[in-house]
């Protein structure tokens, strides 16, 4: 299945599992009120598949697949019957109203829980939050290679997904966060990673870069890719060999290279190497280059040969009952990292370049699709829970605006009026069009980059 194929159909099976969950809550909730429910759509649009129910409800899958919506028996959108008055949404009392508002984004949060529950169950695989080089901000906060880091902010990092979490949300807020490691040689400390002191005005990418911090598992493995003609390691490497010492000091990612170059200078060094099972030994006189950036180096000449990433070494697991509480865990942290990346994109503490669309949601279904079903599930899981969080804004025409009204309502005693109702719709809709749009623009930055 072709990439393109592949995250259509993933976003079409992602967002039908979430709005059918969504609606169903308002749905189930409405019919124990007593609310008389007319149609239970998947998607907008045209009805491609439609069937009546005993109970009178019109069940449908429209052609658009980016909601849904329930149709209830309502007196402010068409003449009712008085036989049906009592059973008709504006007519319940307002603590009823409110339930069957608020029941799509609950829905969506157990759905979350649930899907979280069987990521844990399967396994999610993942790699070992090991650090394979510290540099910059990293480097001076002690880290160093071959560390672990077992907690980041004060929560368990379990695998490198955890920690890299952690460590951008301190990043996006530009404050220090406290780290304990175990040390390559198997002792536990703790470290302080200085994010106040990241450049300001940076984005989230350069903030990241600034940290210093790159995984075991990213590091390429030190085998020679390329030959740069008339350079140092011209007619002695060959593309495929891969550098074992350099003067002595045994070597195992690429990034070692250089630091070790550097420290031979212009001498000659021994480069062992193997080449085809052959261990080589070969003189090698590193040349000094100039680079407007680095300033003065000393190089061999060579590339690295490009890798795919290494198996994973970690699987984030639980047994069936243990997976209950740490999927309420899981579910809490998420719901207050999507309430604290609001209140940032709010403040302008993070881009809104972190608003995505329609395209990127298919993109990332189709990824995690592809990582197997732990990765899908904990895909659904957070898109579950934005979808509660985000219908939960008091903005007018989401959820969270209804349930702004009905609040007034229990406040003053009375509805709104007509006018003061209206006037919130048209600020909802002009919001819920800015966002649209600015999320659609973010999905194509994103493609022509």
């Amino acid at each position: 299945m072709s990439s393109f194929f592949g995250s259509v159909w993933w976003m079409i099976v992602s967002l039908g599992v979430l709005v059918t969950f969504h609606e169903f809550g308002h749905y189930w909730v409405a019919r124990r009120c007593g609310v008389r429910v007319l149609r239970f759509s998947v998607g907008f649009g045209k009805a491609l598949w439609l069937r009546r129910g005993r109970d009178g409800t019109e069940y449908a899958v429209a052609a658009i697949p980016l909601g849904g919506y329930v149709r209830m028996l309502d007196e402010r959108e068409g003449d009712v019957p008085p036989e049906q008055a009592a059973e008709a949404f504006n007519n319940k009392p307002v603590g009823k109203r409110i339930a069957i508002v608020a029941a799509g984004p609950l829905a969506n949060l157990l759905l979350c829980v649930a899907l979280l529950w069987g990521m844990f169950v399967i396994g999610r695989p993942d790699y070992q939050p090991v650090v394979g080089q510290a540099q910059g901000l990293a480097a001076q906060a002690g880290l160093a290679r071959g560390d672990t880091l077992l907690s980041v902010d004060g929560r368990d990092t379990p695998t490198w997904t955890e920690a890299a979490t952690a460590i951008a949300n301190g990043a996006m807020d530009r404050r220090d966060i406290a780290l304990q490691v175990r040390t390559a040689g198997g002792a536990v400390a703790d470290r302080r990673l200085p994010l106040s002191r990241l450049p300001a005005g940076a984005g989230q990418a350069e903030a990241m870069q600034s940290v210093g911090l790159v995984p075991r598992f990213q590091l390429l493995p030190a085998v020679v890719g390329r030959v740069e003609p008339d350079s140092a390691a011209w007619g002695v490497l060959a593309e495929g060999d891969r550098i074992t010492a350099i003067d002595g000091v045994p070597v195992q990612t690429h990034d070692q290279v250089g630091p070790l170059v550097q420290a031979v200078g212009g001498r000659t060094a021994m480069v062992e190497v193997d080449r085809e099972g052959q261990r080589l030994a070969l003189e090698i006189t590193p040349r000094r280059m100039q680079d407007p950036e680095r300033g003065a180096f000393w190089a061999l000449g060579i590339l690295p040969a490009p890798a795919a990433l290494p198996p994973y070494d970690a699987t984030l697991r639980a047994g069936p009952l243990a997976a209950v509480p740490a999927a309420l865990r899981e579910t809490w942290k998420l719901g207050r990292d999507s309430v604290a990346m609001i209140g940032r994109l709010v403040s302008g503490r993070a881009s809104v370049e972190n608003i995505s669309g329609p395209i990127t949601i298919a993109r990332y279904a189709n990824a995690s699709a592809q990582l197997g079903p732990a990765w899908f599930l904990n895909f659904l899981a957070l898109l579950s829970l934005s979808l509660a969080v985000i219908n939960l804004l008091p903005i007018p025409v989401l959820d969270g605006g209804h349930l702004l009204y009905y609040l007034i309502e229990l406040a003053k005693g009375s509805p709104l009026g007509d006018r003061a109702m209206l006037a919130g719709q048209y600020i909802g809709l002009a919001l819920l069009a800015g966002l649209m749009g600015l999320a659609f623009y973010n999905d194509i930055l994103q493609l022509l980059r």
